[in-house]
């Protein structure tokens, strides 16, 4: 064998380890990215759920009022001086005066009605007037809305159908995070309870789905609806997979 071949041969086994190992290590990565990415197939899919006990911050109270006669300059006097009676009533239960507002007044005339019934000669007119309380003062209002008997000692005929204060709550952007990430919680808890159960463990966040916030009566009752009650609840329920691993 001459020095070249010689050379020549050595060179080539040199080259085959050199190929083998870039296999080899190349196999290797290759598999552990298999096993990898068929990690990331498996998940659990969890729901999470965050409640929080709120106060309205606002609330409407339409307060209206009924009179009937037939004399309609004297009934409009008449109204003047019930809704005089209506505001007082208003600021001794700590409602402002900026917070009161006289919304509208309805004449219904009996007489012009193509169906009326006889003898209406001494209540042609039935008026009716609205005031409207808008206010933050959500305790004032609802201390007025419990002793509301007063106006009738008073004289006042509050219309029928009256729907009383509607209490609202306007500041749920406010704890949409902190309630965001106590859901988020709620659902890894349960998601580790899952995992530990199978013998496996929780990885990150796969998806998530956050649900609608819901306002809801405090106390669940047919008798008064979330509108009516100024204590709420907030719910939110969102469903999130987390990779297992």
């Amino acid at each position: 064998m001459t020095p070249e071949n010689k050379y020549q041969g050595i060179f080539l086994i040199a080259a085959l380890l050199v190929l083998a190992c870039g296999i080899g290590y190349a196999s290797t990565n290759i598999y552990k990215g298999l096993r990898e990415f068929k990690s990331y197939d498996r998940f659990v899919t969890v729901k999470g759920l965050a409640q929080k006990d709120v106060v309205a911050d606002l609330v409407l109270w339409p307060i209206s009022y009924t009179e009937t006669g037939n004399d309609l300059s004297a009934l409009q006097a008449t109204m003047d001086t019930r809704g005089a009676n209506v505001i007082t009533f208003l600021k001794k239960y700590g409602v402002a005066d900026s917070e009161i507002e006289l919304q509208q007044v309805n004449v219904q005339d009996l007489m012009a009605q193509g169906y009326r019934q006889d003898n209406i000669q001494e209540s042609r007119y039935i008026l009716t007037q609205t005031y409207m309380v808008r206010t933050p003062n959500v305790e004032s209002v609802y201390k007025a809305s419990q002793n509301v008997g007063e106006l009738v000692k008073q004289g006042i005929v509050l219309a029928q159908g009256g729907t009383g204060p509607t209490y609202l709550y306007t500041k749920l952007n406010d704890i949409k995070p902190e309630m965001i990430a106590q859901a988020t919680q709620n659902a890894r808890e349960a998601a580790d309870q899952f995992a530990k159960d199978s013998g496996q463990k929780v990885g990150d966040i796969r998806t998530a789905y956050q649900g609608i916030f819901q306002i809801l009566a405090r106390d669940d009752t047919y008798a008064v609806s979330e509108p009516q009650q100024m204590n709420k609840t907030v719910r939110v329920v969102s469903t999130i997979d987390f990779y297992l691993k």
